[in-house]
């Protein structure tokens, strides 16, 4: 696998993860993973972090879906790993999404903040307000709507910015979703609609992250976009 690494040093690095990639096995597939990637370039990686459900993610402290293309820090070493892992959970990290969804919007920008537990009619899905079961947890994401347009058969659809303040699973998906502007190609929380706009996965790229390093030096790395959000951009839209 060919990964593009956007930052490292002896703690830790940043890459763009390519959309298609899982981060980890899930015990269901053979196919390559970025842990295989892991191992394989930086061996001594192997043990830092912390298993889940019996699964092994050597220096991996966050997570992007199999179909999210975007940055992605790595930890190196124990310390970065717990460093990285409290920046997290602190929420003191930024993150910055890019996406392509259905529709457009009366305002600019906005904030959905609506719990998130899992969905009652699909154990696969996770879901935003009536219709939950289990734990239900707070999530909040801030949006702005960039860009907003009618392709060739005069469907509208929006570019956003997304800034997720809580990590829920699939939050950016679900939320979209919650506000009747499933991202485009999303074929859990968007099934109903048909692929667009050049996309064949989820059009959502994680384009900067903002953490900072074991000297306290903040440090922010962007992610180039993919062929098929530049094609996208270049065809529709703009930023």
């Amino acid at each position: 696998m060919e990964i593009p690494i956007l930052f490292e040093n002896d703690d830790l690095l940043v890459i763009n993860k390519p959309a298609g990639l899982m981060v980890h096995g899930d015990g269901k597939t053979t196919k390559p993973t970025l842990v295989d990637w892991i191992l394989e370039k930086y061996p001594a990686v192997a043990g830092v972090g912390e298993p889940m459900a019996g699964t092994d993610r050597p220096g991996i402290v966050h997570r992007l879906d199999e179909d999210t293309s975007g940055a992605l820090v790595i930890a190196k070493t124990a310390e970065a790993f717990e460093h990285l892992k409290a920046q997290f959970k602190d929420r003191d990290t930024k993150k910055e999404y890019h996406a392509f969804v259905w529709g457009h919007f009366k305002e600019d920008e906005g904030v959905v903040d609506v719990p998130i537990g899992r969905s009652v009619s699909d154990f696969r899905r996770w879901h935003a307000g009536r219709g939950t079961r289990g734990e239900v947890r707070e999530a909040m994401t801030r949006w702005q709507a960039v860009d907003q347009f009618v392709d060739e058969n005069e469907e509208q659809f929006s570019f956003m910015h997304l800034f997720p303040k809580t990590g829920r699973t699939h939050q950016l998906r679900v939320h979209m979703k919650y506000m009747q502007r499933p991202i485009v190609a999303d074929s859990l929380y968007g099934s109903s609609k048909p692929l667009a706009l050049g996309f064949e996965r989820l059009a959502l790229h994680a384009r900067k992250l903002t953490f900072s390093l074991l000297n306290g030096q903040e440090m922010t790395v962007e992610a180039p976009y993919p062929k098929d959000f530049e094609e996208a951009l270049a065809k529709y839209g703009k930023q």
